[in-house]
């Protein structure tokens, strides 16, 4: 990126994200929807850049000084991340920045603390340290800065991930099929498939293979009734469709109108018959009642503070805190007693969240466990082995970008005994 204007861009842009107000991936659009004269080429290097900044805003902003100069941040990444050399952004750059980004170039960060390397805030750093212990910690850290491949799912009610490889093997290289999901490919970040034919049919779907490895663990039979709780945009709820080679019934429930209207748009392609999506008010609404006990599963993915997203989502590392990890915890655990009263004797109860802090995931399950003794544990692992997974995590489904490769990700299977 040598272009005087498209840095400007990507300072326009800064300039609209860093308030961290709405998702940057948002912002980003609507830019680029408002500046039409920008390539598509172009969109994807602003892009890697904007994203690649709020991954190490920390670490740019200590090196330039906490200078609010939103021009010297974009040169940062590209001299101290990216590793420009001088001379090839020199067209770019006044006397007096040609100074400065040799002055920047000299500078050591090695006695920078390991939050302000791996730009994390304390709180978030000292979490994990005690959860992981300060090896993994940065391990965890390095694995946040690093973007993620782009990782889809096939439909195989359509097609089989041998068909769907072929296929895109003839616009797009380096397609590798996932180690754990059976349905999963990875192909390089910034692949198009938005005009692809499999993606406008609904032959695949984009995906993380975490959410697909959850979609095993529910671990749902054909002809059962299965509830996904808090469906979001209703990936879980379509790979749980294919899984029940579309028999028995799946309800995907959102509390945003906006999120059910596009989960139905999905639903027409994927051709699935065996799932209704449904509005609801909040986890106590009145429908819910005239279905107490009546579901084989029930899938909780919890709201959560999205610390295992971070590869994708790198602007959540900042809009998180301590005060707003004990708000989720109270709404995680409220969730998670009302989507119980769903699931009937023998029925499972699987709880999940995409977040790597114990706070929201063991303590909340073991909270749970406190108080409602009608219900027991089952070993994830033993439902991957029945399910021909080759994982191996525990008790819990416990998932990590620098172990597993997908987004963080946990879960856990409760059994209704009575």
């Amino acid at each position: 990126m040598l272009n005087l204007q498209l840095i400007q861009h990507c300072a326009n842009i800064l300039g609209e994200t860093l308030d961290f107000h709405g998702a940057a991936d948002i912002k980003l659009s609507l830019y680029f929807r408002e500046h039409r004269e920008i390539g598509q080429r172009d969109r994807g290097e602003i892009a890697e850049c904007v994203y690649g900044i709020i991954r190490r805003l920390r670490f740019l902003k200590k090196i330039n000084g906490e200078d609010d100069n939103l021009k010297k941040l974009v040169l940062a990444w590209l001299i101290k991340t990216e590793g420009r050399s001088i001379r090839d952004i020199e067209s770019v750059l006044n006397k007096e920045e040609i100074e400065w980004a040799r002055l920047l170039k000299s500078i050591d960060t090695e006695s920078y603390t390991w939050p302000e390397k791996l730009s994390l805030p304390d709180w978030l750093w000292d979490l994990l340290v005690d959860q992981y212990g300060i090896n993994e910690a940065i391990a965890l850290g390095r694995s946040f800065l690093e973007p993620a491949q782009l990782d889809i799912r096939v439909n195989t009610i359509k097609i089989n991930r041998d068909e769907a490889m072929q296929m895109l093997l003839k616009d797009i290289n380096d397609i590798k099929p996932m180690i754990y999901s059976s349905t999963g490919l990875r192909i390089p970040r910034g692949s198009s498939l938005s005009r692809n034919p499999l993606f406008m049919d609904g032959k695949i779907e984009v995906q993380d293979e975490s959410s697909q490895i959850l979609s095993f663990v529910v671990d749902a039979k054909r002809g059962m009734m299965v509830a996904d709780f808090c469906a979001g945009a209703g990936g879980k709820s379509l790979a749980i469709g294919a899984i029940m080679k579309n028999t028995g019934r799946i309800y995907a429930y959102d509390i945003s109108e906006k999120r059910i209207i596009n989960l139905g748009k999905r639903l027409k392609k994927s051709g699935l018959s065996n799932l209704f999506a449904q509005k609801i008010k909040n986890e106590k609404d009145a429908k819910l009642k005239k279905l107490h006990a009546k579901f084989d599963r029930v899938l909780v993915d919890v709201p959560c503070s999205g610390t295992g997203t971070f590869r994708r989502n790198p602007d959540l590392k900042w809009k998180n805190s301590l005060q707003g990890i004990d708000e989720l915890n109270i709404k995680q655990l409220s969730i998670l007693e009302e989507a119980k009263k769903l699931v009937k004797k023998e029925g499972r109860l699987i709880y999940s969240t995409c977040s790597l802090l114990i706070q929201e995931n063991e303590t909340i399950v073991e909270k749970f466990l406190d108080t409602n003794k009608n219900f027991r544990m089952i070993s994830a692992d033993d439902i991957l082995i029945k399910n021909k997974i080759l994982l191996s995590t525990g008790k819990y489904l416990k998932l990590t970008p620098h172990q597993q490769h997908t987004d963080g990700f946990f879960a856990t299977v409760l059994e209704k005994i009575d």
